[in-house]
């Protein structure tokens, strides 16, 4: 029985495969709505808002394609293999480096959405509710992130 409830990890597979398929879809088609946009702005000379907004909306993709990344990588490092060939920096050794990686990279989408609304002319009226909305989500995953995680492994080290 033991043995059999140990196997149930290799159930992670298929999310963490999905998830990385889902962030190369994501990386692909933000890259090639980047290509577009250089070539819109060339083309029909759009102003400089109309290019940050397409621009943001490219990156907006990539960034969330990098966090299905991050979490298909944390989901394989933790359940199946640990010695997985990636950075130093997305190396993931508990569900705490995983949770602080996805809070890392959540808060940049929000930032460059915030940014989309700020520079987009016919959502203006929108920039108070988005800016409030943004630094209330930003707020509560720090604080999330703060209450919820261990010591640093600086302080660690020291004990």
């Amino acid at each position: 029985m033991k043995r059999l409830l140990g196997l149930t990890r290799y159930a992670v597979v298929v999310p963490a495969l999905a998830s990385i398929l889902g962030a190369l879809l994501l990386m692909a088609q933000g890259s090639f709505a980047m290509v577009l946009a250089v070539i819109d702005s060339i083309q029909n000379q759009y102003g400089l808002k109309e290019t940050i907004v397409e621009v943001l909306t490219a990156i907006d993709a990539i960034l969330l394609g990098t966090v299905l990344l991050v979490i298909g990588y944390g989901l394989y490092e933790l359940f199946i293999d640990t010695d997985i060939d990636v950075p130093m920096w997305l190396r993931v050794e508990d569900l705490d480096d995983l949770k602080s990686k996805l809070i890392g990279v959540v808060v940049a989408i929000i930032a460059v959405v915030f940014v989309g609304v700020f520079v987009d002319s016919n959502r203006a009226d929108d920039v108070i509710a988005y800016g409030v909305g943004a630094g209330a989500l930003v707020t509560g995953l720090a604080l999330f992130a703060f209450a919820t995680g261990k010591p640093g492994k600086k302080s660690r080290e020291k004990l």
